[in-house]
């Protein structure tokens, strides 16, 4: 009987988990598809002017490229398209994932962000930034970074 009841208590922490309702602000299905440049980074073109884009696990970085199978390859096709504030070559360091959230484009029904660390040479405090390859949006640059030139 206490074997069950465990049983119960993990199946339902666990099934609580993944929420059936996204917290995700900025999905927008009807964004057009990314672009790949010559050096294989994705063709960015717009800055945001939203201080939460990319830095909270509720307006993350949407970059779904044709596949989640590419997970790491989309995630440093996008990273090496970015540069520090003044142009300063950026370094970067995925921290965790986190944050499930429901999602169709995956085989468990759900989504997770990818949590990275963001560094360049005379930075005080490294950013932390949340990707998502699960989600297409608008893809940009996220305030206080440019574009790698």
């Amino acid at each position: 009987m206490k074997k069950i009841s465990i049983t119960i208590f993990c199946l339902i922490v666990l099934a609580s988990c993944v929420s059936s309702k996204s917290t995700l602000k900025n999905v927008d299905d009807n964004a057009p598809n990314l672009t790949l440049s010559k050096n294989n980074t994705f063709v960015i073109t717009e800055f945001c002017t939203d201080k939460k884009y990319g830095y909270d696990k509720d307006y993350p970085i949407n970059i779904f490229f044709r596949t989640t199978r590419d997970e790491l390859a989309n995630e440093k096709r996008f990273l090496e398209a970015l540069a520090g504030p003044k142009g300063e070559a950026i370094a970067y360091t995925k921290l965790e994932s986190c944050c499930p959230f429901p999602s169709k484009r995956s085989d468990m029904g759900a989504g997770f962000l990818d949590v990275y660390e963001v560094k360049w040479e005379g930075q005080k405090k490294p950013i932390i930034l949340y990707l998502n390859i699960y989600e297409k949006g608008i893809l940009m640059v996220p305030v206080g970074l440019t574009l790698r030139k």
